[in-house]
């Protein structure tokens, strides 16, 4: 009982280091726990957000995605082309559809020739980052305001209490990835593909099929990312998502996404957002300077990968200490 109560707080960690920062805040940081202050965080944290679920997704089948750092702004640089320019007055809520079509197919790209043809997921991805980055800064050299409100609305709009609609759409977001991950065939084969891909494919599962949707959903997310960021900011610019998969990375491996693959959570990776979201926001109000801010950043990914390590050794010694006491009390009563 108590070894998995123990396992419980292992999986959990991100919880408790939540807590121990919100507690060490509520000293530390003026203003933290103001209702304005919690719902920036929450806020500030949308795009994250969905990009931490992009990137634990492909982390869950052994894999990774770099290329959603400039998907995030790729895909939404073409809708809006599309919408201000190429074909004037075209129908914001289409115009989100194809942003969406795009970042799958730009997924559905890497998932290919990472699965079907073999080529290595970090050069892959890796190479469509600076791709796409580069026709980015091409496509949309200068900023582009005066987007009409329909096209906005998701990253934009207010509700009741002044919380804005992007945080309910992330909450979704989150529960909808539970509901997958816990519920569907298609969640359990993600994990299974992660924890063993070869007994996976011998026991029936189309390996190179799922990691190639893994990929296609990544892609899809990211556009989506890029939507909300368009709605916070209320313009595009060619420099959106510009170093934010390093933190997506971070934020997922802090919540329980597994470097290996086969292991994560909803919930983790929610707990991740929230904690990557107050370092950033108590960082701010206590006025630390830029450069150590980039730092920090630098050091929470280095934490991220400590963690991971660290959280293995931990279950498997408590895993083996409980397989050694069994034994020890299977061989008391024979004796």
């Amino acid at each position: 009982m108590l070894t998995n109560l123990k396992l419980k707080v292992i999986d959990n960690l991100i919880w408790v280091i939540l807590i121990l920062l919100v507690i060490a805040n509520a000293f530390i940081t003026p203003r933290f726990f103001s209702a304005h202050n919690l719902t920036n965080i929450m806020y500030h944290s949308v795009v994250l957000g969905f990009l931490i679920i992009a990137e634990s997704l492909c982390l869950m089948t052994g894999n990774f995605d770099l290329s959603i750092e400039s998907t995030i702004a790729f895909a939404p640089a073409i809708g809006v082309l599309l919408m201000t320019s190429w074909l004037p007055g075209f129908n914001p809520i289409a115009t989100i559809l194809i942003i969406l079509a795009i970042g799958a197919l730009i997924g559905f790209f890497n998932g290919v020739m990472i699965s079907y043809l073999g080529i290595n997921p970090f050069l892959q991805t890796l190479s469509f980052l600076i791709i796409l980055r580069g026709l980015t800064y091409k496509l949309i050299p200068m900023s582009i305001f005066q987007l009409p409100d329909s096209f906005i609305f998701l990253g934009s709009k207010k509700l009741a209490f002044n919380i804005p609609l992007a945080v309910f759409v992330m909450i979704a977001g989150f529960i909808i990835v539970h509901f997958i991950l816990s519920y569907t065939k298609f969640g359990r084969n993600v994990l299974a593909i992660g924890g063993n891909e070869r007994a996976s494919f011998i026991s029936g599962i189309n390996t190179k099929k799922v990691k190639t949707i893994v990929f296609m959903i990544s892609g899809c997310i990211a556009a989506f990312a890029g939507v909300m960021a368009i709605g916070r900011q209320q313009s595009i610019t060619n420099k959106m998502g510009d170093g934010l998969v390093f933190m997506a990375f971070a934020g997922a491996v802090m919540g329980g996404v597994g470097l290996n693959g086969g292991t994560g959570s909803a919930l983790g990776m929610l707990g991740g957002v929230l904690v990557l979201g107050v370092i950033d926001n108590s960082l701010t109000l206590l006025g630390v300077d830029a450069f150590m801010v980039y730092a920090t950043k630098g050091i929470l990914i280095f934490i991220a990968i400590v963690l991971d390590n660290s959280k293995i050794r931990l279950r498997e010694n408590l895993i083996l200490k409980e397989e050694k006491k069994k034994l020890g009390h299977a061989i008391e009563l024979k004796t």
